[in-house]
């Protein structure tokens, strides 16, 4: 099985639309060569370099097995389309939250599990409920690592401007993927957070 993504290369720079410097939307995800028998799929995006330790930006799972990817700019909020569902990432929030390192270059990786169940899990989980629910379950997996470090203001501009236009990679079939406008979780969901990563 295969991860990736048409807006950075595997240990490349994340560009800076896709974190809180700039507009803190996902990124444009494909995936390939998944195994037959999956059923479902989740997704984890995670820093292991944050400062209180491995910092969980996006739990994402119950990804129905017919998708190749996930679109640009994931709606926050539990659910996404009919199936899939949204867990609860480390700025106690449900959906994603793009890098945001304090200092340093930060690596952030994608992880991919192809499942061979339907987890049925309720939206808002955490990592380590989802985890559980995935032991025994996983078919396969596979990882893509972004790279990211804050980025000056003008050169954060900059990319603003040059995503406006999005290439060609970028507009690639929809035809197995998810509207992008679903809609979003009613609740918010209140709470302390941890330092950003």
């Amino acid at each position: 099985m295969k991860l990736y993504s048409p807006v950075f290369e595997n240990t490349q720079t994340i560009p800076a639309i896709f974190t809180c410097d700039g507009e803190n939307i996902s990124p444009p995800l494909h995936w390939s060569d998944v195994p037959d028998a999956t059923q479902s799929l989740a997704l984890i995006l995670e820093d292991p370099d944050a400062p209180s330790g491995v910092f969980t930006h996006w739990i994402i799972f119950d990804i129905p097995a017919i998708m190749q990817g996930l679109d640009r700019e994931v709606p926050e909020g539990g659910h996404y389309g009919d199936q899939a569902r949204q867990g609860m990432n480390d700025f106690n929030n449900m959906g994603y939250g793009g890098p945001c390192p304090p200092q340093g270059e930060h690596r952030y990786i994608f992880t991919l599990y192809a499942l061979d169940t339907l987890l049925n899990l309720e939206e808002g989980i955490t990592k380590e409920t989802l985890l559980e629910a995935m032991e025994g379950h996983i078919l396969e997996q596979a990882e893509l690592t972004g790279l990211y470090a804050k980025h000056e203001e003008n050169d954060v501009i900059l990319e603003h401007e040059l995503s406006i236009e999005r290439s060609e990679e970028d507009a690639y079939d929809r035809a197995v993927h998810y509207d992008e406008k679903q809609p979003e979780a009613d609740a918010e969901i209140p709470g302390g957070q941890k330092k950003a990563g």
